[in-house]
């Protein structure tokens, strides 16, 4: 299910443009034709803050896969599926986001639902892709509450309009750079070699540092010794990049490794705890288009910057206070303090 738009603002509703390409109309991952987005929520309060997210590009199944890359930044995390992933260059399912002690029972959600397609008849082996960040600061992750029903549930309703962000399916509980935070998206549509492609990201943010802002260091209030956060040595970030530029597998490698390299401009902290990983794949077919050369790449390159920087500030900024399991809270981003703070900083 896509849940109806937050009605926070994100980053260009406050006059914060990252880069200067344009972006697409929902400026969010959907704006790559062909790919889907669908959340489930699971939220049984005060304790269970959780959920998943589906990322669903039209036509993948085993025997019909897209070329896609993975980069990892910092490898303290699960990624199910990254090692065929990495190895063949190929995505042949959905790619879903969730809670680290959920991931398996994803995983094995995703394969009953692979399984079940029209043509997967005969299919024997297949690699489903699951990512994960750790909720366990205000969600009960012991409990593992994300079940079989949800994930199907994210597959099944998951649509190419606005993309929910925030606390929302796999953002649920996630909390970055001080800040309750979830997900956020936001899209490019750059020039390359005479030609306009699309790229998209989208982020499940859940990583420590301290947070930038268009260049500019913004800590967050001193929060009491019952509210002090995760440590800031903990937390993942879970990054998919999709576009629909002629890309092959070691070219699309090379977008994912910008993608982990954008969490820097964000304050990202890179820490011993922390998981962070870009998937990314293109939704041409090989043969289908004329292929780009590997000098031509720069402006997807920057792009891909772009997107994943504004897609965490997104994720940041749409998000809203939480209080969750033991009684934690973690604080949203004030919007108009963020506005205050840049000022006072120019």
């Amino acid at each position: 299910m896509n849940p109806a738009a937050t009605p926070r603002p994100r980053a260009r509703d406050l006059g914060m443009v990252i880069g200067p390409t344009p972006t697409g109309p929902l400026n969010a991952l959907t704006d790559v034709p062909g790919v889907r987005v669908g959340h489930t929520t699971v939220r049984s309060r005060p304790d269970v803050h959780s959920g998943v997210t589906a990322v669903v590009p039209d036509g993948v199944r085993p025997g019909a896969p897209l070329p896609a890359g993975v980069f990892v930044g910092n490898g303290y995390g699960k990624l199910v599926g990254a090692t065929q992933l990495a190895e063949l260059g190929e995505l042949e399912t959905p790619v879903l986001l969730t809670s680290t002690l959920s991931a398996f029972r994803v995983a094995d959600a995703l394969v009953g639902w692979v399984l079940g397609q029209p043509g997967n008849d005969e299919v024997l082996s297949l690699n489903p892709v699951v990512g994960e960040c750790n909720d366990g600061y205000l969600s009960d992750i012991r409990s593992r509450p994300v079940r079989e029903e949800h994930v199907r549930a994210a597959l099944d309703g998951a649509s190419a309009g606005p993309v929910a962000e925030g606390c929302v399916g796999a953002g649920t509980g996630t909390v970055a750079l001080g800040f309750k935070a979830g997900i956020g998206t936001s899209s490019r549509v750059p020039e390359v070699a005479g030609r306009r492609f699309t790229v998209g990201a989208l982020v499940q943010a859940n990583f420590g540092g301290t947070l930038r802002v268009l260049g500019r260091t913004l800590a967050p209030p001193t929060p009491s010794p019952a509210d002090a956060g995760p440590p800031a040595e903990t937390g993942s970030c879970m990054i998919v990049v999709a576009t629909d530029a002629p890309l092959d597998a070691r070219q699309l490698t090379r977008v994912a490794r910008r993608a982990v390299f954008a969490l820097a401009r964000t304050g990202a902290a890179y820490s011993h705890g922390s998981g962070d990983y870009a998937v990314a794949f293109t939704t041409t077919r090989p043969g289908t288009a004329p292929p780009l050369a590997d000098a031509t790449l720069s402006p997807l390159f920057e792009v891909a910057l772009d997107a994943v920087e504004e897609a965490v500030l997104n994720s940041l900024l749409t998000a809203t206070t939480t209080t969750g399991h033991t009684g934690r809270t973690v604080p949203a981003l004030s919007a108009d303090q963020l506005l205050t703070d840049m000022r006072l900083d120019s």
